[in-house]
């Protein structure tokens, strides 16, 4: 159970790093945006490579959000991207698969991203 809490201690701080050091002010993005999602993201360790608003090694989630808005099957479509992984649709850089997801979470983080636009 400790190492548990200090994996989970690990990635809250790592993820609160990366919100203060790529300007993502997460109070914020809650607020606009519901508290679940951007929950989620941080703690699936999502924001280790993408951000809200600016691209970082993945694309800013309100492009992903921006490219896919009003598109048919939208949220299926980004859950199973988030599920499975990706690669190049945003450039070189893949996107691992997302194993430890259900696919409930990963259609919650699917339906988060399409708030964002």
């Amino acid at each position: 159970m400790k190492q548990k809490s200090q994996a989970k201690n690990k990635t809250a701080t790592l993820a609160a790093a990366l919100t203060l050091t790529f300007g993502l002010a997460a109070s914020d993005a809650q607020a606009q945006n519901g508290p679940g999602g951007l929950a989620l993201a941080q703690q699936q360790n999502c924001m280790s490579c993408h951000s809200v608003t600016r691209t970082f090694m993945g694309p800013a989630l309100r492009d992903v959000a921006a490219k896919y808005a009003g598109k048919p099957d939208a949220q299926n479509y980004l859950a199973h991207k988030i599920a499975e992984g990706s690669s190049g649709v945003w450039g070189m850089v893949p996107m691992p698969a997302n194993t430890q997801l259900s696919p409930g979470q990963a259609a919650t983080l699917a339906s988060w991203i399409l708030t964002l636009k």
